[in-house]
């Protein structure tokens, strides 16, 4: 317990403050590790000094790889997801132009509206 005076209800929200931290700090070192282990721009030096830097300095360096490279983990996420839906268009047998033409027989049924049309279509384009 953090304070001395058995169990009270400041020392459980005290130790459930401690707990959430901890989970939430182990949560972005997986995160950070994960996307630092599948970059193909880091030499394998620099890749030993990050973990170098996680282990010994476990919140600095997380808050460090966030601010120096968050942006480029966002991207880097972004292009992954992408890249998976387009594998999986492909094994399950649909392409884009597969989705748009259903979209035009949805349409010209009058299933759908133009304002949804619309969307679906920029949707299925991305």
């Amino acid at each position: 317990m953090l304070f001395e005076g058995g169990f009270t209800f400041s020392n459980f929200l005290a130790d459930a403050f401690a707990i959430f931290m901890f989970i939430l700090w182990f949560w972005l070192l997986v995160t950070v590790i994960g996307d630092l282990f599948r970059r193909h721009d880091v030499s394998g030096f620099g890749k030993v000094l990050w973990v170098i830097l996680l282990v010994v300095l476990p919140y600095i360096g997380i808050f460090a790889y966030l601010l120096s490279q968050g942006r480029g983990m966002a991207e880097r996420n972004q292009a992954r997801a992408t890249h998976a839906r387009e594998e999986l268009r492909q094994i399950v047998g649909f392409s884009a132009a597969d989705e748009i033409e259903k979209l035009d027989r949805l349409k010209a049924a009058g299933s759908v509206s133009a304002e949804e049309y619309s969307r679906l279509r920029a949707k299925v384009v991305q």
